[in-house]
């Protein structure tokens, strides 16, 4: 078996209150939307209440390149990566040169080396010299859960190493002040940036059976979905693409996967104590509610988490694993943690809590 020990986040400096992006957004968009202030609309419906990025506000009034904006990628990724490691190893008996492989998710950046060997630089961090490095780019929202999952199979492989989930976004970067289209608008009104650090483990490390255990997971892709989410890469930066038929796939396409993978462990939806859901949005998390026939009790950390911090993509559903972990224990029972993301793809994993 595969263990999660302990989860650690780290955001910026920079918080911005949802009616402050509101009203920047009013500025911008104005002289090219009759209809402003219906569509402002949006920034009250996602039910955000602040957000935190890497740059102040101001930087947003003009424009900046490519280069421009990946310098700031790098600087902050390091930051905000080491940050999550240090609050995910704190409460721990692992210091980082114990950790033996890592894994670093991102997909709003571009570094060659990758993020993890600038992390094995830095002088506040000591990794073995000899850790193995798996970092993975392009699966935005979903690339938390899915380096979950390669880290829980990696420890069912070798049950004596300890593994760490890196996952860091700056969503800011996606925004092009010159794109005046409502796919922009709707991102100005969502994301956010943030880092998870979470650590794994396999059984060999831990002695008990009491935590959360990881029992199995499942990665789909479906076909003709490639226009639904992602990046096109442009001169001046990366604009996202954020289709709005996404609820709509959650309660046609998910569910039926959802149950299918449950039913291989001769489990149902009804049987689970807990849902750790990837809030992509308010209209996402209410697909998600109809779909499974929950309730807004059992979505309301994901709800929190969405509130507090906006989507911070591959990240976000990290934050909602910690704070399940940290402010509301789960039940003895299974739960399930779901993520969406570019392909058009989820990642599903099987949990178990025991205590």
């Amino acid at each position: 078996m595969s263990y999660i020990i302990s989860v650690g986040t780290a955001v910026p400096p920079y918080e911005i209150s949802q009616e402050t992006a509101k009203n920047f957004s009013k500025i911008l968009f104005k002289d090219h939307f009759k209809d402003i202030d219906r569509l402002l609309r949006i920034f009250d419906h996602t039910q955000i209440t602040k957000r935190h990025f890497c740059v102040p506000i101001e930087w947003f009034e003009v424009e900046h390149t490519f280069e421009e904006k990946n310098m700031i990628y790098v600087k902050n990724a390091i930051e905000l990566s080491k940050q999550a490691i240090f609050h995910c190893l704190k409460n721990t008996p692992f210091a980082t040169e114990d950790i033996d492989h890592i894994l670093f998710i991102s997909s709003t950046g571009l570094s060659t080396p990758s993020i993890d060997a600038y992390l094995f630089n830095d002088p506040d961090i000591h990794f073995n010299p000899h850790i193995k490095r798996t970092p993975i780019w392009g699966l935005g929202c979903a690339g938390g859960a899915a380096g979950l999952s390669r880290a829980m199979e990696y420890s069912r492989a070798f049950p004596n190493d300890k593994v760490l989930v890196v996952s860091l976004e700056i969503g800011e970067l996606a925004f092009l002040r010159n794109d005046l289209s409502k796919s922009n608008l709707v991102a100005t009104s969502l994301f956010g940036d943030g880092a998870a650090a979470v650590l794994i483990v396999g059984d060999q490390v831990l002695q008990t059976d009491a935590g959360l255990k990881m029992i199995d997971s499942q990665s789909t892709i479906w076909k003709n979905s490639l226009d639904v989410m992602g990046w096109d890469v442009r001169n001046n930066g990366l604009k996202v693409i954020f289709s709005k038929d996404i609820p709509s796939i959650v309660q046609n396409e998910l569910k039926p996967n959802v149950d299918q993978f449950l039913l291989n462990h001769h489990l149902t939806l009804s049987d689970l104590q807990f849902f750790i859901l990837h809030p992509g949005g308010t209209k996402i998390i209410e697909a998600y509610e109809n779909a499974f026939q929950i309730t807004e009790q059992e979505t309301m950390i994901t709800r929190q988490i969405l509130n507090q911090y906006g989507n911070m993509s591959s990240p976000t559903v990290l934050f909602v694993l910690q704070a399940l972990l940290k402010s509301h224990p789960p039940k003895n029972g299974h739960g399930i943690l779901i993520a969406l993301g570019p392909g058009f793809s989820s990642e599903i994993i099987l949990l178990e809590w025991m205590k």
